[in-house]
């Protein structure tokens, strides 16, 4: 068996699939279209802990029996008849094993794309971006894939810690590493008192385009998006969309490490993310950060981001219907 998929060396994977879909093995993709695949990973945090616990949340946020048909209400449209969709188990990371851990996930993604299926990945914190979109990169080529990023932090950081990898520096990792250089970067949703001048002015000589909180209020988010999606096609057919649940206020969404006040509501987040997933060609996705240890009542926060991928696989199927 793979080292990537069911064979673990922790307690934090998931046996149960997302939305009840049939379970497949990493080396056997041939009939799948998209790949679920949880990364049960937060050795990268800073704050608070927990996200490791975040795919199993994220595929329990769901009142539907395994089985049931999911008609989009306003599209009428069920993913699960448009895609082949399949629940992959969750990459064997090793706990406390940063390095190995990246690797495999690593490995893993490249091993999704190289079968022409796209991966989504449920995280785990931030720091599994680095070898999400790095792996998807590695296939659909360095350069050629632009990043929607939605987060309330930059994750730009040079170390964090003193350490090269974390929740705070996968971007930078990202665009150092030519993966995905800073013009191909659209962020959305940041605020609060990180990061540093310093950092942001990296930023800048990379040319990532950052809207801020305070933008989106001023102008509102649809025009943002519009200007976002131009952005992101400008040069690059394809798109990688990372969701870190804490874009979304805390008062909505508290079940995260780093919550910051002043966030997108749920109902943005869940209509950009469709709108993106229709305007956009999605070569891979990841949804990270959920904590369930501060998780409100009824897990408010794992249900959100079920409900991400869920609008993420409608905004897909969509576009393949309107081709």
């Amino acid at each position: 068996m793979s080292e990537t998929t069911t064979s673990h060396d922790g307690d934090f994977s998931n046996r149960t699939t997302f939305a009840g879909a049939p379970q497949a093995e990493l080396g056997a993709l041939a009939d799948v279209d998209i790949a679920i695949v949880g990364a049960p990973f937060d050795w990268g945090t800073t704050n608070r802990p927990g996200a490791r616990f975040g795919p199993a949340a994220i595929r329990g946020g769901d009142y539907f029996g395994a089985h049931a048909s999911r008609p989009h209400l306003p599209t009428g449209i069920d993913p699960f008849d448009v895609f082949r969709i399949a629940d992959l188990g969750d990459f064997n990371v090793v706990p406390g094993y940063v390095e190995i851990s990246i690797d495999r996930i690593r490995d893993g993604i490249r091993q999704i794309a190289e079968q022409d299926t796209v991966p989504i990945v449920l995280g785990g914190d931030h720091t599994i971006t680095f070898p999400d979109a790095g792996g998807v990169a590695d296939v659909h080529g360095h350069g050629e894939v632009a990043l929607i990023h939605f987060d309330a932090h930059a994750d730009t950081a040079d170390t964090q810690s003193g350490q090269l990898l974390g929740h705070a520096t996968p971007m930078r990792r990202l665009i150092e590493s030519g993966a995905v250089p800073g013009h191909r970067f659209v962020q959305i949703g940041l605020r609060g008192y990180w990061p540093p001048p310093d950092v942001v002015e990296w930023m800048r000589e990379q040319n990532m385009r950052s809207y801020m909180m305070n933008e989106i209020v001023d102008r509102g988010l649809r025009p943002v998006v519009d200007e976002a999606v131009t952005h992101a096609l400008d040069g690059a057919s394809k798109a990688f969309i990372s969701v870190d649940i804490d874009v979304v206020d805390p008062g909505m969404a508290p079940g995260t490490g780093t919550p910051e006040p002043g966030g997108l509501t749920s109902r943005e987040l869940l209509d950009t993310v469709r709108r993106l997933s229709k305007e956009l060609h999605v070569v891979g996705a990841d949804v990270v950060e959920v904590s369930p240890p501060y998780d409100g009542p009824g897990e408010i926060t794992a249900s959100l981001a079920n409900r991400v991928v869920l609008e993420m696989l409608n905004g897909m199927a969509e576009r393949k219907l309107g081709d």
